[in-house]
């Protein structure tokens, strides 16, 4: 038994030392961490907790507004009507048919994964804290047992790496924590019986909970990665990523003296997680949010707030009364009394009403100019909401401020596409390593038929190849993938039907006119239109062939007719030839239409859908001639 512990790579002392390295990594972060615990209080409106309360009086009123909170939903907004739709592309011809099935069967394991609820969870984490972190990990006890893809959304709280690196795989370790019963840790590590664990003992930091929770019983278990580098036989260098879990002082498992994990534990050799960053900070993997842009005009924007409340609350009428003034309080207070009793004489230098000051008008204009200064740094203005400001009615006019005011939205949600893009590589690799049995995936088609796919780790193995030198070569597939918006905003739906019926209108689909159209549509910039030009291809190539098959039946016609000594055979293929010819869509390029354009030489009036021309027709009824 003492040989065996001298022998494993990983121990007390290993975990000891890694164990010192997170307390040093937290130090590290400690800074951030009082940043987002900050950062979740604003979110959930406790502006007044977040104040300096050593000048401020605790009777004044204490108003929050949610002008930051409605900032934040509308960013979460514009992430969730742009939800990622992976595409796995080859970069070898003999990968295409793998490719095709990956882009088939990643999207049903991101939905086995409950991904839109990642994806909505992350989408908070981005604005809020300025990070969002997913976990791609391989889950074992998934599938009854056979193990699966595990993606999730990952705290920031309970993750620690070294300080000072940009890009987070540059970590020499990274950590995680998790609190775990204790007796559940002692049910799913038996070793631990007869060993005393401590509880209670935490090392991450905590959110300000508004419920009381009790770590008395928890015991903390960390999740330790590191990289190693490794010769190979052919001499170069590999990098592997090793994995132990443990408790302060005692190894629960450790991948180095695991006999299956000669390659690592994930044999890409990444860590398996993936920042998507807000906007970034030198010198860290995380980045801020726009709630820390936010946070000093919201402050402001609630004293400002408080301020007009408290002049609002002493403009009640109130008076001065002298003590000898012989008039009856309570009366004088009871305003349902006509009467109010007096003793004696009574004149004005015994009541007198109190005059409050006067709020400057400057106070307000100033609230206003915070609000405006508010929304102007989140890039939240009216027209992102779908509020128009006075004088712009135009359905077109209110599209284009709308598309204008959007480059903001589609600047951090392509952010978020190329972190989504790392999440579907370290998937496929993933596969690559642990699908060693066949999985069955159902497909639904675009017509709502449903496909079964197999899908195994055998098509993503390294190949060897022999040289006509007897050289032999090993090649590994890789795959390239592009991430494009699953369309959930009703008006990219209906923008996109209007194109589709544009280009059947102006004769794009006619296959007499392929060459023409493929000329018009690859000058067009759209979404999906590769797929167009595919379909139009394929369409002019089927037209050809079916000409050419009528040329060649025209042919053998009066040949057959002759041998069989049929004539009506002739009549009959060229009736059939007749009515086989395919229909063709009206061509409408507008050409009796001319171009007019402004005194800048911009075209105008361009829009010739129905709502377009009814639109110019309204504009011209309403025209002012002078």
């Amino acid at each position: 038994m003492d040989e065996e512990l001298v022998k494993k790579k990983i121990g007390k002392k290993e975990v000891d030392d890694a164990y010192a390295r997170l307390q040093k990594y937290k130090e590290g972060k400690a800074a951030l961490e009082t940043r987002i615990v900050g950062a979740e209080e604003w979110w959930k409106n406790n502006h007044w907790q977040r104040f300096n309360s050593e000048f401020r009086n605790a009777n004044d009123p204490q108003p929050v507004s949610a002008w930051l909170f409605n900032s934040l939903i509308n960013k979460h907004a514009d992430f969730m009507d742009n939800y990622p739709c992976p595409a796995i592309l080859p970069r070898e011809q003999s990968d295409e048919d793998t490719a095709k099935i990956l882009s088939q069967v990643v999207p049903v394991i991101l939905d086995q994964n409950n991904f839109e609820q990642v994806y909505n969870d992350c989408s908070w984490d981005k604005p809020k804290t300025g990070t969002a972190i997913y976990g791609v990990f391989w889950n074992k006890e998934k599938e009854n047992g056979l193990g699966d893809v595990d993606v999730k959304c990952q705290d920031i709280m309970n993750i620690y790496w070294e300080p000072g690196i940009k890009d987070i795989q540059r970590s020499k370790d990274v950590f995680t924590t998790e609190l775990m019963d204790l007796d559940e840790l002692k049910e799913a590590y038996p070793e631990l019986e007869d060993k005393t664990v401590g509880t209670g003992e935490l090392i991450k930091s905590e959110y300000i909970y508004d419920e009381n929770i009790d770590t008395s019983n928890k015991v903390q278990v960390i999740d330790w990665y590191y990289k190693k580098r490794i010769l190979l036989a052919t001499g170069g260098v590999k990098t592997v990523l090793h994995y132990c879990k443990f408790i302060p002082g005692i190894v629960l498992y450790a991948s180095e003296d695991d006999e299956t994990c000669t390659n690592g534990w994930y044999e890409h050799g990444k860590y398996p997680f993936v920042f998507d960053v807000m906007f970034p900070e030198k010198g860290s993997p995380a980045g801020f949010g726009y709630l820390d842009v936010m946070v000093n005009p919201q402050e402001y924007i609630d004293k400002l707030d408080s301020v007009i409340l408290k002049s609002a609350n002493l403009s009640k009428p109130r008076y001065f009364v002298s003590s000898g003034s012989n008039v009856n309080a309570e009366d004088f207070a009871d305003l349902s009394k006509d009467l109010v009793e007096v003793s004696g004489t009574m004149d004005e230098t015994k009541i007198k009403q109190i005059q409050p000051p006067q709020l400057p008008e400057y106070v307000i204009n100033m609230r206003t100019l915070k609000v405006d200064e508010l929304k102007e740094t989140s890039g939240n203005r009216d027209f992102s909401q779908g509020s128009t400001a006075s004088g712009v009615t135009a359905a077109s006019a209110i599209a284009a401020l709308q598309e204008a005011g959007s480059k903001l939205s589609r600047d951090m949600i392509k952010t978020s596409y190329t972190a989504h893009a790392e999440v579907v590589t370290l998937i496929i690799e993933l596969i690559r390593q642990f699908y060693d049995l066949p999985r069955c995936y159902r497909i639904t088609q675009s017509n709502g038929d449903a496909q079964y796919v197999m899908m195994d780790k055998s098509e993503l193995q390294e190949q060897t190849a022999t040289m006509m030198d007897g050289e032999i070569l090993t090649r590994r597939p890789v795959f390239d993938v592009k991430i494009s918006a699953q369309k959930a905003s009703p008006y990219s739906r209906i923008a996109n039907n209007e194109l589709a019926k544009e280009l059947f209108g102006m004769g794009l689909f006619n296959p007499q006119l392929a060459d023409q159209a493929l000329a018009v549509v690859s000058m067009m910039d759209f979404d999906r239109r590769e797929e167009v030009i595919k379909k139009i291809s394929e369409n002019g190539t089927m037209y050809q062939e079916i000409q050419q098959l009528q040329q060649i039946l025209a042919q053998l016609a009066p040949m057959v007719a002759e041998m069989t000594n049929r004539p009506d055979l002739i009549q009959a293929v060229n009736g059939l030839i007749g009515n086989n010819q395919m229909a063709m869509t009206d061509v409408n390029v507008n050409q009796g239409n001319s171009i007019k354009t402004n005194s800048l030489g911009q075209a105008v009036n361009t829009d010739t859908s129905q709502a377009g021309k009814a639109r110019e027709k309204a504009a011209t009824a309403t025209e002012v001639n002078q």
